[in-house]
């Protein structure tokens, strides 16, 4: 697996210098389709990033005991998932080496970012999620890589592993700092999944185009977050569950737990859709809105709006059934099947709304060039690669947390 996921990283790499020597005009982007893939892929990736910090932070905050098999691998699937974000507006740029402009630092000519951009808001947004994110990973692993320290056999393990544990001992005043500062970060992180998503739905809502311009965006951006988030984690664990005999760890009841948060989440997700639909064809009376939500069912792109309905909406209704939520090859399938649909949720989003606006004559369509592919296809092999540099080096579930939930059983059954 990590030999493919390499092999694919190569491609992503190959994408981006072709992409720096020769300019974003390799991309199938145009006019008047001037954000695609890129923005596309960019929203899809953030989504799948909301999971880890919902998992760890929020169940956290409300005691739920059955996080802590899954929230060390969701964290680590965040981290990555925004590091193949973080990718596609810094090379959406035209000139990356230049991305610090984007920051606010003085400078001779006196001159600050444009705050109105919705470039910006992405900046501030996905740096800050990102920093919290790896702050609250990271707070969370230091038990653990003192254990690590404290069984390595080589030399070179243990001083690799000592300095990343920051000189942990497990004494009291440890303990009680830890907890301070991972309750202090749970409680930062949880704003942050609402409103990370929220800033990249308003990218949209903000502007006049038929299809964007609508108060919706933000909720239902947000739980469609959570879902394809939820789906993402199932997609790696279940498979990762089989191959390396964690039935004991990642049991039924964690797989029926995330299947019924996918099921809430999906069911928000598609009121929004039927939202979008009644306030397009009946209530605003605008014949914008109007020809954009047909243009959306039937125009030359329809193909995809039914087929976001169907593996978003239809599909995951058999979560519903409680043997579809206990069997990991149909759960394992669902899973795929909704991280197709909200990766085209995003397409039909943005090319469709775009591709049609306001003026007749200046229509066009949108066709991804092998770059575009190249570029999706290569975050998804760094993204695989990452994930397998995790399970090999750290370990994969909170081994602390489950020791103490083990001696919490044990002194109730006493």
């Amino acid at each position: 697996m990590m030999g493919i996921c390499f092999l694919i990283v190569g491609l992503l790499f190959t994408t981006i210098t072709k992409l720096v020597t020769t300019g974003i005009g390799i991309w199938g982007n145009n006019q008047p389709v001037a954000w695609a893939f890129d923005i596309v892929n960019f929203v899809w990736w953030i989504g799948i990033g909301h999971a880890g910090t919902l998992i760890s932070a929020i169940l956290f905050l409300f005691r739920q005991e059955w996080r802590t098999s899954i929230n060390r691998f969701a964290e680590a699937m965040t981290i990555f998932a925004v590091m193949c974000a973080g990718l596609y507006p810094l090379l959406h740029l035209g000139r990356p080496w230049l991305f610090y402009w984007l920051f606010p630092y003085p400078n001779v000519m006196q001159t600050w970012p444009q705050f109105r951009s919705p470039l910006m808001w992405d900046v501030f947004a996905v740096s800050t999620y990102f920093t919290i994110s790896v702050l609250f990973w990271y707070t969370g692993l230091l038990p653990d890589l003192a254990s690590l320290r404290d069984r390595a056999k080589s030399r070179i393990a243990q001083v690799i592993t000592g300095v990343a544990a920051l000189g942990w001992r497990g004494s009291a005043r440890h303990w009680q700092r830890y907890d301070i500062i991972y309750l202090l970060l749970a409680g930062l992180s949880t704003p942050l999944v609402l409103s990370v998503h929220s800033i990249v739905s308003l990218d949209f809502a903000v502007a006049q185009l038929p299809g964007w311009h609508t108060t919706i965006f933000p909720p239902y951006f947000v739980a469609g977050a959570v879902y394809s988030g939820f789906a993402m984690v199932l997609t790696f664990m279940i498979p990762v569950r089989a191959f390396f005999g964690f039935k004991d760890f990642v049991t039924q009841r964690h797989l029926d737990a995330m299947s019924k948060v996918m099921l809430a989440t999906g069911l928000i997700v598609l009121y929004g859709y039927a939202m979008e639909a009644f306030v397009g064809l009946v209530y605003s009376g605008n014949p914008n809105e109007y020809f954009q939500m047909h243009n959306r069912m039937f125009g030359p792109y329809g193909w995809s709006y039914w087929m976001l309905i169907t593996c978003n909406g239809i599909i995951p209704q058999l979560l519903w059934l409680k043997r579809v939520r206990l069997n990991p090859v149909l759960l394992w399938f669902i899973t795929i099947v909704i991280n197709i649909g909200m990766w085209l949720e995003r397409f039909v989003i943005i090319v469709i709304s775009l591709h049609r606006d306001f003026v007749p004559s200046s229509w066009g369509m949108y066709f991804p060039t092998k770059w575009d592919f190249g570029m999706f296809i290569g975050t998804m092999g760094f993204f695989g690669f990452m994930m397998c540099l995790f399970i090999r080096f750290i370990p994969m579930f909170a081994g602390f947390e489950l020791r103490e939930l083990l001696h919490k059983k044990k002194s109730h059954s006493h």
